[in-house]
């Protein structure tokens, strides 16, 4: 059998406030021709589906069309919850959907969700665990010490047997020890929501969500499909693709990624004004940085009629430079945090000051901290 590795789709979300549903959208679409070029038995979605709890309307017709259509191509769809989604919303139907091939992460009952699928070499049992917390696993096991994600994690895992003879497959999407992050997670601190890889050495599969960074984590059949988008500045250089899986006989799994290419790159560009304004015209998704000494009050208007999707602007040259020695060498201590927000910006910003809404905002934050001051 061959299937379709994917995850964190994110659908509704934005990039420096602007949506990205366009891009979604061709993206799942450049999934789906993917899967039917490969000609895929299966797609597996391996969590945060969507960008939130309570997804736009847009959001949740992106994937309504995207699944949909893969059932009229004949392809089984298995997804799960990821930390981002309403494990309720994505249930949602969960029965009705069945029919048509199209399995997603039910309510959580303490145990693995188990679909069977076969081929001409048997079974293959696809276990769907969706993103779970000590908490939600601790009401399953009320007699059993669950403190972190790996306790969690292991728990589920104990109370779900395999059947050793068949070729088992896990969808999950917890964070594994040693994965590289991208920074546009949601990751916790403390290290509690860790997970030893070596807890998934009973299946012969694992496709993990959560990691944006596609990559493998211990043995080859451990692995993070990642983002099929950009979602951050530090994913400039990431190359996205999607998992192409072969699953043979017992003990045989084949895999290669096929890359992605998106509607609008996301890049970082430097340089000086005047090379700048002589580039080709873009409509890539940028993050500007000027380098010449003398910056034109009007450089980042200019500059948008070449790059009409610029998302970031700043400066670097020595002026900023020697401003940002300034600021490392003051006293902290004889700041407020407002106070130091409020440079950092400036240099950001090529020397503008932050707006009124942007520190009320900042002020309701260090209330809700605790760090307001007096």
């Amino acid at each position: 059998m061959r299937f379709i590795h994917t995850a964190d789709l994110h659908l509704g979300k934005r990039l420096n406030d602007v949506p990205l549903i366009e891009d979604q959208v061709y993206i799942l679409g450049e999934i789906r021709r993917i899967a039917r070029e490969e000609r895929a038995q299966a797609v597996i979605i391996a969590g945060d589906i969507y960008q939130s709890s309570s997804p736009q309307a847009e959001a949740m017709s992106a994937f309504n069309n995207f699944v949909t259509a893969l059932a009229e191509d004949g392809t089984a769809v298995l997804a799960i919850s990821g930390n981002h989604d309403s494990a309720r919303r994505v249930s949602y139907l969960s029965a009705l959907v069945r029919a048509r091939g199209v399995y997603v992460s039910e309510e959580f009952t303490g145990k693995l969700q188990k679909v069977e699928l076969e081929d001409e070499h048997g079974r293959i049992v696809v276990s769907l665990l969706p993103f779970v917390k000590p908490v939600s696993v601790r009401r399953c096991f009320p007699d059993e010490e669950i403190e972190t994600c790996q306790d969690a994690v292991a728990a589920v895992l104990r109370h779900s047997p395999l059947d050793g003879g068949a070729r088992n497959v896990l969808v999950c999407h917890q964070f594994v020890t040693g994965a590289q992050e991208s920074g546009s997670e949601e990751l916790y601190a403390g290290g509690l929501e860790c997970v030893d890889g070596r807890l998934f050495d009973g299946f012969d599969y694992v496709a993990m969500g959560h990691i944006h960074r596609a990559q493998r984590v211990g043995r080859d059949t451990v692995r993070y499909a990642g983002s099929p988008l950009k979602y951050s500045f530090s994913e400039a250089a990431h190359k996205k693709s999607v998992t192409v899986v072969d699953m043979g006989e017992k003990g045989s799994v084949q895999i290669k990624t096929v890359p992605l290419t998106p509607l609008h790159e996301l890049r970082e560009v430097e340089g000086y004004m005047e090379e700048l304004m002589a580039a080709p015209y873009s409509e890539d998704y940028v993050h500007i940085t000027l380098r010449d000494e003398l910056v034109p009050p009007d450089a980042r208007v200019t500059l948008s009629t070449v790059f009409p999707n610029m998302l970031r602007f700043g400066v670097k040259n020595s002026k900023t430079a020697e401003d940002e020695q300034e600021i490392v060498q003051q006293d902290v201590e004889t700041k407020s945090v407002e106070e130091l927000f409020c440079d950092f910006y400036a240099l950001q910003n090529n020397g503008a000051q932050p707006a009124e809404e942007q520190l009320g905002l900042l002020r309701q934050i260090l209330r809700e901290e605790g760090g307001a001051e007096e």
